[in-house]
């Protein structure tokens, strides 16, 4: 080998070993960047949140934030707000995200949507509550009537009793996605607004339909409206409710007391089913008298019933829900006046949900001998809007 070769051999070698001197050790290695976690999405669609910060410093009750759920119908899933000596708290009877995404699965006990009417407060239209109608042959439809148009609707809840009449209940847009999210931030708050594209509902309505939802949230009030539109070509009948469960903060549900501006309420055949009788009974001088300015206790009373003739304050019939160990008072208040019967729901656990409705359970049943039930008739073209307030105020010591 030639001298000069020599030197270049050894000079290429030496760079070699220095280049393996400066790597950086295998046992040595960057750590590793963080991940973000996987969006979790409910009905296909992610969770949307409403938030403010509090402005109060714990002086006065305020709204905090509500969490929708825009692939399952806007559900109001929940509402936390800031309560004088409490702190923040959730409003809603719901579970975690995560076990409601669980639920939410469109299978087995949610295969048409009924889980989404369990917890937080769901949306129902084109009709709240039951649909008693004739069941299909195949026993998987409801058949019922409206002005000589025959509706089929899924027949989605069985009865308690063995061998009870399964009905259609709480609407069609349970399982609906919401379309054109837009979030605004406002003085005090943020709004969303939205829309579900229902056409005829699956084809189980007469017309077309678009419902344009808005939900607003500042300290003082959380606000819902939705407005349906017929957009097809023939009148159709709307309705449109909630089923909102309200936590009583303390879990004591004895203390707890009710006021419910109402003079009437509609007889039942029982519990078990809760068929309406097409009677209406005055509800003065009972056991379901809710009149009382500070509110009934509710004890050890389970409520399934439907409340009418509302007395009105400004235009809003204002229920309110008072828990006195906890120094919490809520207002749910039907600000439209198609809004004419309230549903309130609360067996023996430590919710109450009420459901403003436009119209009496089972609207088109023969039981109501034609009498006006509340449904809406919408011409093509014509809308109709429910809009509801919640708003938190503080109570007083309320008597026996």
């Amino acid at each position: 080998m030639q001298k000069g070769n020599k030197g270049l051999i050894l000079a290429a070698g030496a760079l070699l070993l220095a280049g393996c001197q400066q790597q950086t050790p295998a046992s040595i290695q960057p750590p590793p960047q963080p991940t973000e976690p996987p969006i979790l999405t409910i009905g296909g669609e992610a969770a949307l949140t409403l938030s403010r910060k509090p402005a109060n410093n714990g002086s006065k009750p305020e709204f905090l934030s509500v969490t929708l759920l825009p692939g399952r119908g806007m559900n109001l899933f929940q509402v936390t707000a800031a309560i004088p000596g409490k702190g923040e708290i959730p409003l809603m009877h719901s579970p975690s995200l995560a076990d409601a995404a669980k639920q939410l699965s469109g299978t087995g006990r949610d295969q048409m949507g009924n889980a989404s009417f369990g917890f937080g407060g769901a949306f129902l239209i084109p009709y709240p509550n039951r649909i008693i109608g004739e069941a299909s042959a195949d026993g998987k439809s409801v058949v019922t009537q409206w002005r000589g148009h025959t509706l089929a609707l899924p027949a989605n809840f069985p009865s308690k009793q063995p061998g009870g009449r399964v009905v259609a209940i709480h609407g069609l847009i349970t399982q609906a996605k919401v379309e054109g999210l837009q979030t605004q931030n406002t003085a005090d708050g943020q709004t969303v607004t939205g829309v579900i594209h229902a056409g005829d509902f699956g084809g189980h309505w007469i017309s077309d339909t678009d419902l344009n939802l808005t939900i607003a949230l500042t300290g003082d009030a959380v606000d819902a409206t939705i407005t349906a539109k017929n957009v097809g070509k023939e009148p159709e009948p709307m309705s449109i409710g909630w089923h909102p469960y309200f936590q009583i903060p303390s879990g004591h549900r004895a203390q707890a007391r009710l006021y419910i501006p109402a003079s009437m309420m509609a007889l039942v055949n029982n519990y078990s089913d809760a068929f309406p009788t097409g009677q209406l009974k005055p509800v003065k001088g009972t056991e379901y008298d809710y009149n009382a300015p500070g509110g009934v206790a509710l004890d050890d009373r389970s409520l399934d019933d439907n409340f009418s003739h509302l007395q009105r304050t400004q235009g809003a019939a204002g229920v309110k829900l008072i828990d006195p160990e906890s120094k919490y008072g809520l207002t749910v208040s039907a600000l439209s006046p198609e809004i004419r019967t309230i549903q309130v729901y609360s067996p023996k656990t430590a919710f109450v949900a009420v459901e403003d409705q436009f119209n009496y359970v089972d609207p088109f049943g023969k039981e109501w001998k034609g009498m006006d039930t509340g449904m809406v008739t919408l011409r093509p073209g014509q809308s109709v809007a429910w809009k509801v307030r919640l708003a938190l105020f503080t109570p007083e010591v309320a008597g026996p």
